[in-house]
């Protein structure tokens, strides 16, 4: 997947602000920009917080439709395919981007990331809609990150991830009020969301559900019946997706080998990653690279 800085020097080229260090960003969107989000088609590692103030979009999240309108807030978490399908021509909004690997660094920062996650296990969907009130002040959250990420303060970096932590503990507090009561047990969603956030990490080398299992203490059966209980999904369906959208990534956008990739993603051999492929995309890994997009 992108990283953040690879995502924008893609989507936008010259990089968001000087001396930028590709961890944060955080800035007004309206549909022009938010239609060039297509050109990654999904495949960023970062968690995303876009929230609409004005018209709307219509959006693509794992295999359904879901509109956005004023005041809903979308989170976007590592690995999800995601694309636009339709934007109003009024259409404006604010999204705040922190990179997956470089960002969430602090230990505090990354347990609060567990608030990202929880829209997912509790509402079966990755948007809140906001009262008006704590929409207002999500946004002045996002502003003020903007406002950090422009100035020349010599503790910038330190200072975006407190502010980064502010907003995802108001988040936590909007989230709240939006879902007073719980639909999945805590340590059911707890143990959801530590698998979910295990799998950018480890599709590539563990594809078997005794490894993810063994690092949540927690048996496979276990496991396979938290998964199918939050998301009707099982275990080897979201690494299969996961080691899907990777390859997708690598034959569109590098020049390794179909060996090569296969190798990466630690599969036996070439034959085995090549029939895997086509049975997820429908093409072979050849035909798919030669057609050079992403679908």
């Amino acid at each position: 997947m992108y990283t953040l800085r690879e995502a924008w020097a893609k989507m936008h080229g010259e990089e968001p602000v000087e001396q930028w260090d590709g961890k944060m960003y955080c800035g007004e969107t309206d549909a022009a920009l938010t239609w060039r989000t297509n050109e990654t088609s999904g495949y960023i590692a970062a968690y995303t917080f876009t929230l609409v103030t004005e018209g709307w979009l219509t959006i693509a999240y794992n295999g359904r439709q879901l509109t956005l309108r004023p005041d809903d807030l979308y989170v976007y978490s590592p690995g999800m395919p995601v694309s636009i399908v339709a934007v109003s021509g009024d259409y404006h909004g604010i999204c705040l981007l922190a990179d997956e690997y470089v960002t969430i660094e602090s230990p505090t920062v990354r347990d609060l990331l567990n608030i990202a996650y929880a829209p997912i296990v509790q509402l079966h969907q990755p948007r809140i809609t906001l009262s008006h009130h704590d929409a207002l002040r999500l946004h002045a959250k996002m502003r003020e990150i903007h406002a950090c990420l422009h100035s020349d303060h010599i503790y910038k970096a330190e200072v975006l991830r407190l502010l980064y932590a502010v907003f995802l503990l108001d988040l936590h507090d909007a989230r709240e009020k939006h879902i007073p009561q719980r639909t999945v047990p805590q340590r059911t969603e707890e143990i959801f969301i530590g698998f979910i956030r295990l799998l950018p990490l480890h599709f590539a080398e563990h594809h078997d559900i005794a490894f993810y299992a063994s690092r949540l203490n927690i048996s496979t059966v276990y496991l396979s019946r938290v998964v199918r209980q939050v998301s009707g999904r099982t275990v080897a369906g979201y690494v299969n997706q996961f080691l899907t959208m990777e390859a997708s990534f690598l034959l569109c956008t590098s020049t390794l080998s179909i060996t090569q990739i296969a190798d990466r993603l630690h599969f036996s051999d070439t034959p085995s990653f090549s029939k895997f492929f086509s049975r997820m995309k429908g093409q072979s890994p050849r035909e798919y690279r030669e057609a050079g997009q992403f679908t």
